[in-house]
């Protein structure tokens, strides 16, 4: 069974430099685990793209110098990629990938990669067998990379290392998209957040769940709480939840709110989408045997195509008809329904008390409910 292993030490110990570096590499290796297994790689802080205009002193052609500016990214191994200082794009390096391209207005995407390096610098002491120095840092660098048309598509395709693998090294480059370039007449011609629908990747958190140690949440869309922004707010000491936007001194100007009771208060408009279905009523009294109309509105071809649905109600009505022999009678069992037709069956028993076992089925009217549904066009009407 594969397991992990962390150095341990006794008293007395001679100390390897192997002891060392897994000291490190045990530390780093927890860290890059913990960035990529609960939070999404992407860029943390900085790292924009900038424009300077200048000319070409040749020709006279305006054109831009485009720099990325300091931040620091974390890539897919869980690798931290630090750029302390501003870096210039190379036209010499974007030449080198893109030169053989044939003019376009298309975007360039621009990317950043971690890697190990050696520092120049190195132990000027040499070992006690009199062998040769031996680098004794390694320098945790960058790479700016120029991608072909369309590489950009690609960047969600990498592969992540082993669930228990450290950080990368760099020798297989994780590609951090910092944005585009417009490339144009031998020079850059502007730089881009964004091309098409793909942008720079913003690195996030993986979280079930998200507690507020001060009792009070906001989630808002920028790292600057700038005034007229929108944000959501829950609020564990009134218990409401609370959509606004931001005020000059950090509170929020309620537009939608929900308290503990369930009630919400809306500041705007309330408008509800989708389709909304239209009800129409008809009512009256039939006899047996009778057709229950429709709505004024509705069709059969509708009612049989499904788009409306039916809701009856009938209700006879327990009146002595006239048809009935004189004498003395009860009510009996009542029969009052309607079929698939919606045609009304409404029949009652009589029950005579002057002759024992004597009965008589008469029809009876009955007051009737049609309630039709009808599906609604989705601009909060109805087209039946």
């Amino acid at each position: 069974m594969a397991t992990l292993v962390r150095p341990a030490f006794y008293e007395g110990q001679v100390l390897a430099a192997g002891d060392l570096t897994a000291t490190v590499e045990q530390a780093r290796g927890a860290v890059a685990r913990h960035n990529r297994h609960q939070h999404d790689w992407g860029i943390a802080q900085g790292l924009t793209l900038t424009k300077e205009r200048r000319t070409d002193p040749d020709n006279g052609s305006d054109f831009v110098a485009v720099t990325v500016q300091p931040g620091v990214a974390v890539d897919g191994t869980g690798r931290e990629i630090v750029v302390a200082e501003p870096v210039a794009l190379e036209e010499a390096a974007f030449r080198q990938t893109n030169g053989a391209d044939q003019p376009t207005t298309q975007l360039y995407p621009v990317f950043l990669a971690g890697r190990d390096a050696q520092p120049q610098s190195v132990s000027l002491l040499t070992s006690a067998c009199g062998g040769t120095a031996q680098p004794t840092r390694v320098e945790e660098a960058y790479q700016v990379i120029f991608g072909r048309l369309g590489d950009e598509r690609f960047v969600d395709d990498q592969v992540p290392p082993a669930v228990d693998a450290g950080p990368g090294n760099g020798t297989v480059p994780w590609r951090v998209l910092l944005g585009f370039v417009l490339w144009q007449n031998g020079h850059f011609a502007d730089e881009f957040d964004t091309s098409g629908s793909v942008g720079r990747r913003y690195a996030g958190v993986r979280a079930d769940t998200v507690v507020a140690r001060s009792g009070r949440l906001m989630l808002r869309p920028d790292p600057a709480a700038e005034a007229g922004r929108s944000a959501l707010v829950l609020d564990g000491g009134e218990g409401t939840l609370t959509f606004g936007r931001l005020k000059g001194d950090g509170s929020v100007d309620r537009l939608l709110e929900v308290n503990p009771q369930g009630d919400l208060y809306v500041g705007g408009t309330l408008q509800i989408g989708g389709p909304t279905p239209r009800v129409l009523v008809t009512s009256g009294t039939a006899t047996d045997g009778m057709l229950l109309p429709l709505p004024q509105g509705v069709t059969q071809v509708q009612v049989d195509a499904g788009r409306v649905d039916l809701h009856l109600r009938v209700t006879p009505r327990l009146e002595r008809p006239a048809a009935l022999p004189s004498g003395l009678w009860a009510l009996g069992p009542v029969t009052c329904t309607v079929d698939a037709e919606r045609r009304l069956l409404s029949l009652v028993r009589w029950l005579s008390v002057d002759t024992k076992g004597a009965f008589c089925d008469l029809p009876a009217a009955a007051d009737f409910l049609v309630l039709a549904t009808v599906a609604g066009d989705g601009h909060g009407g109805g087209t039946p």
